[in-house]
């Protein structure tokens, strides 16, 4: 079970974020070679040299990826496909069965995870932004179905969101299971129009528990409410809700020692968090942050309240957080129980180490200038069964094709 803690406070370190982020050297990509297409070599200040490796390039908007026992890569494209990679080659066919997809905006085929007893069940979830029957809205769903011969059969929705919204973005969408086999699955705020400086921002619909708006949901793999979430039973809160006062969490990983559960959460202009996710806490959006508006006015009445949770780190400026990974692999040891971020405006990972400390956590150092620095906007960051790292990279062109990478250390 998660275990409850008080997160590390990171007031003060504001000013040494800011003046690393400032820095000429933080921007700079630490390029040794590029002179092989598929092959480019980074050097690292824990590792040494390591090489970015071209897993598969003909992507169009992948968003998540996992893989099956026997090594298949599953990839989510946004669009509305579910791709099959085979020994580094792309399979021509998508796979079958899958729900129409809302693809507008930030819209799509979102995350793909297999149940804990994927081995003897075939259940493999996806979650989606799903259309009303006019198109006009969409909201976050989840359905599971079961995987036999390129088909998805007996699909079922174990999830739909009370979200609804004409607003093309912040569906969140991550999907994990923890060691209980409990799923947990992010909903986004839905970029509502009542965020205005005339509104109490304790108005918000994240601050509000009659709807999943800025929410972590927390259910049974079938979709019933597990009888000890913290708000079954309140007339004013859904069952469903783990935590809230999210903005738009697009990063969710469960430590596979401690059981914690880790989350990134993608901030407006600066303000993307770090967070220790724990039953019925409030994270704040958007009564308190560490961000602006787009363009610089103020969001926040501060970076403190009591009763909200503060972040085991931030970043400002924003790095536009999606994919979390806490990397457990033999292949990077320096790297072991690091958390790995993918940032898409920031276009690197962040290694997070992070230590526990009294009853709460603090961040270590983050490795700088970051990994992967300046190779593309990072969508999602895996840990793949040979240990390696796997990132696949988002790109701003409509239908331009993107690539999967993996990250091998050169010695």
């Amino acid at each position: 079970m998660i275990r409850e803690r008080t997160p590390f406070p990171t007031s003060a370190l504001v000013p040494v974020l800011l003046a690393v982020f400032a820095s000429p050297a933080a921007a700079q990509a630490p390029v040794i070679d590029r002179s092989d297409d598929s092959e480019v070599v980074y050097r690292s200040e824990s590792v040494g040299e390591y090489r970015v490796v071209t897993v598969v390039h003909e992507l169009q908007d992948p968003w998540s990826m996992t893989w099956l026992p026997n090594g298949d890569m599953l990839v989510t494209e946004k669009p509305g496909r579910l791709r099959v990679v085979r020994d580094g080659v792309l399979q021509p066919d998508p796979i079958g069965g899958v729900p129409e997809v809302h693809h507008v905006g930030q819209g799509g085929l979102l995350d793909v995870a297999l149940h804990p007893d994927f081995n003897s069940n075939q259940l493999l979830y996806l979650s989606y932004s799903k259309p009303n029957a006019d198109g006009s809205q969409a909201t976050t769903a989840v359905v599971r179905g079961r995987l036999e011969g390129g088909l998805l059969h007996d699909v079922e929705e174990v999830f739909e969101a009370q979200a609804w919204s004409d607003a093309g973005g912040h569906f969140g969408s991550r999907l994990v299971f923890d060691r209980d086999g409990f799923l947990f699955i992010t909903v986004g705020d839905r970029t509502p129009s009542s965020m205005t400086p005339n509104i109490p921002r304790e108005e918000h619909p994240a601050q509000d528990l009659t709807n999943h708006q800025g929410t972590t949901v927390r259910l049974h793999d079938d979709g019933r409410v597990p009888s000890d979430n913290p708000f079954v039973g309140e007339a004013a809160a859904l069952p469903e809700i783990w935590s809230y006062g999210h903005r738009n969490p697009q990063g969710m990983a469960v430590h596979p020692e401690t059981g914690d559960l880790w989350q990134t959460e993608h901030g407006p202009q600066g303000g993307d968090e770090l967070n220790l996710i724990l039953p019925g806490r409030n994270y704040g959006w958007p009564v308190i942050g560490y961000g602006v508006h787009y363009g610089g006015t103020p969001i926040h009445e501060g970076t403190h309240r009591e009763g909200m949770e503060q972040p085991v780190w931030y970043w400002t400026p924003s790095i536009a957080t999606s994919g979390l990974a806490v990397y457990m692999g033999d292949r990077f040891p320096d790297w072991r129980g690091s958390l790995l971020a993918g940032g898409l405006a920031g276009q690197r990972i962040e290694r997070v180490p992070v230590a526990e400390e009294g009853e709460g956590y603090r961040a270590g150092r983050l490795e700088r200038p970051g990994l992967l620095m300046g190779f593309g906007r990072v969508r999602d960051v895996r840990e793949g069964p040979d240990g390696y790292v796997y990132v696949a990279i988002d790109d701003r062109t409509f239908g331009a094709p993107t690539p999967i990478v993996r990250l091998e250390p050169v010695d």
